[in-house]
Order: C-alpha cells, then structure tokens, then sequence
C-alpha cells in the first residue's frame, strides 16, 4: 500500500434511481485505480462518478496512484473493482514487459471494458523556457529532435510513461543517452518539475489537469507537432511503441478553442478488470457507462472519448466477456472482433504457460531468463515479438 495514496475519494450518496435506471444493476459501491488527484482518468472518474450517483445510487470510489504499478497492485490483489489505466496497465502488465516482468509480478490477464478514443493527444510538453534555451524563443520551429540535451522526465514504476517517452525520443532521432535524465516518484511530480524549473520536457494527455496548470506557470508549454507524412520517423517512433498512431488533438492545454495540433496518440484512459471479475458486474458497469453518457459528456475535458462509437473492438488487449456480451446486444461485436479477441486471451495463456514454467525452473538471473522465455514462446505461438 505505500507506493499509492491511501486516500479514498468517495463521490456522493445514494439518490433514488430512475425508471430507466432501474434496467441497470449495480452495486451500492464500485472502486477503481486512477491517475494522481487532477489527471485526465481522475477527473473523468469523478464525472462518471456522479452520473453513476444520480442515477443508480451507486458510490464510485476513486483511489489514486502514482504510476501503473501503482493502480495495478490494488486491481491484482481485489482491493478494487477495475482501473482506469494507461497502456502500461493494459498492454504492458498483459505482456509481462518492464516492471511486469518482474519475478514478483509477471503477465496478467487483465481485460478491457471501454476505452477513451477521443480528441486528445498522448504526448510531449516542453517549456517555452526550453525552446529559449535551445535558441527557438516562442517555440517557433521547435522538433523533436530539439529535444538534445534538454532535461527530460523518467517515472519510476510508470513503463508506460517511459516507453511513451523513449518513441516520442526515437521519432526525433534521439535515444535517452542524448537527452539529461531526470527521475520522479510519480507522474505528478514530473509536471510539478516543469513549472518549478527542475525539469524541461514531460509526457502526458493533452487534459491533463497539470497540463492545464502548466499553460498558466510562467514558464509556459508547447507540443511540439508529429508529422504524419514523415514515415521514417513514425517508423522509429512506432517500432518502439507499436500503439501510437499519428492524430489530431483538439483537447487539452494550450489546444481548447485554438486550431488542432499534429500528434500521436493512444486511447487513454483504459478501463480494466481483472479475468475472473463477475460478468455480469461488467456487463453492467458497461451498459452504465454507455447509458449515462449523455450525462456525464463534457463534464471532464477529453470526456466524450468514452462514447460507445469510438471504441476500438480490435484492440491491443481482449476484452472482458461481460463487456463482449453488452456489445452483441448493441451490434457491435462482430466476427472479425471475436477471432481478434480469441487470439490476444490465447497470447495472454502463452505468457502465464511460460511464467509458470520459468517459476519451476528458478533461474539465477529472472530478468534475462524472462526476456528469452518470453519471447520463444510468443515465437512458438505465431504471436508477434514486441518489447
């Protein structure tokens, strides 16, 4: 419990449900992991949170984390009911890669409800003090690649954050060794850096509640644009984080009411479970979220994302089957989908064959044991290799 807050937000009490409402069943309280307090996932939780009291009577709890390791631990351990994640919780805890690799951890089998596909970015913020230092005062030109030498954000515990950080490096042309690293405890801490001076260059979504503080600091924040054309270096980009894809973002810090911005991004947050989670729980925490939409849409800024008809039924991670069976009742779960679906469960089974094996055989070295492990056995299956 010490690497997340101990604190538990609780939105609201009980109010009488409508008619409906009544379709829907739901427990008296659901909790899930988070972002830090002003996060883009955290401020969502809180509008979903009381659409959900409004509605069905039904507490959201909100538990904040610092990093993904941080929201997975109470989701793997059953102190919560989902998380609200980033791909680092999702694709990376599935892989059993980074921090997940560890012998302590391993790949789990984590399932998707829903996920935030909407107008924000999943990117870089540097100063406008940086863009001075490196002799663009105004941000004016500035690239990625103008990144050299700059003091640049590491989260410790946050893969996601990191691996993020290390492909927007890459499609500069940049490794983390022509870069000043400087590590943070949490994701918070590495915004608080840029406004305090400490620090140059931070990732995160576009919304992002210090993404917005930020824009007010003196020291002020720019995005530098992806250019979707430049194949090279999306390719650079993308063979470190094969989830990013060149996009537009028309929400976020610096970005409200003002022309969209060129970017990549991913869908963010994520809302997960844990395999064995009750499907019908799911199934109807799902048709919640889809049913009070309305409500809950443009009460966080990034918020309409969540929208039944943006999410991606192909996605890097299965989905959970209470979730699947909400989408054949609404006729968007297709065949197509199903077989996609059939074959991330079936290299998620791959992975915990092949952790269990390495477990019977204790290995001196863990990591490097993994690593080869890890990547026979998605070669064995057919699986694609990544990280």
């Amino acid at each position: 419990m010490s690497r997340f807050s101990a604190a538990l937000c609780a939105l609201a009490v009980a109010v009488p449900a409508s008619v409906s409402a009544q379709e829907v069943s739901l427990p008296d309280q659901i909790s899930w992991t988070a972002y830090d307090l002003g996060s883009a996932g955290y401020n969502q939780a809180v509008a979903i949170g009381s659409a959900f009291k409004n509605a069905y009577g039904t507490n959201l709890r909100v538990l904040p984390g610092k990093n993904d390791i941080a929201r997975s631990e109470p989701l793997r351990q059953g102190k919560v009911d989902f998380s609200a994640t980033g791909i680092g919780g999702t694709y990376m805890a599935q892989e059993g890669a980074f921090e997940y690799g560890a012998e302590n951890w391993g790949p789990q089998q984590v399932r998707v409800l829903l996920a935030n596909v909407g107008p924000v970015g999943l990117s870089v913020a540097v100063t406008r003090a940086a863009c001075e230092k490196v002799g663009k005062p105004g941000c004016e030109g500035f690239t990625y690649s103008d990144m050299k030498g700059l003091r640049v954000a590491e989260v410790r515990g946050a893969p996601a954050l990191n691996v993020a950080m290390e492909a927007y490096l890459a499609y500069g042309g940049l490794t983390w060794d022509d870069v000043e690293v400087v590590e943070f405890g949490g994701y918070g801490d590495s915004w608080k850096a840029l406004g305090s001076g400490q620090s140059d260059v931070a990732f995160a979504a576009t919304n992002s509640g210090f993404a917005y503080e930020q824009e007010t600091n003196p020291n002020g924040l720019f995005w530098p644009p992806v250019d979707a054309n430049d194949t090279e270096a999306l390719e650079r980009m993308q063979n470190v984080a094969p989830y990013f894809a060149p996009g537009e973002a028309t929400v976020g810090a610096g970005i409200d009411g003002q022309d969209a911005i060129q970017t990549a991004k991913y869908p963010y947050p994520i809302l997960i479970a844990m395999e064995d989670k009750d499907a019908d729980v799911v199934y109807n925490l799902v048709k919640a979220m889809v049913e009070q939409f309305p409500e809950y849409d443009g009460d966080a800024p990034g918020i309409e994302g969540w929208a039944l008809d943006k999410q991606n039924m192909t996605f890097v991670a299965p989905y959970h089957e209470g979730a699947i069976r909400y989408f054949e009742e609404q006729g968007v779960w297709s065949e197509e989908a199903q077989a996609h679906n059939d074959q991330l469960i079936a290299r998620q089974d791959a992975l915990a064959a092949a952790w269990e094996e390495l477990k019977a055989e204790d290995p001196e070295n863990w990591e490097e044991a993994w690593a080869e492990k890890r990547r026979a056995a998605l070669e064995a299956g057919g699986f694609k290799v990544v990280f």
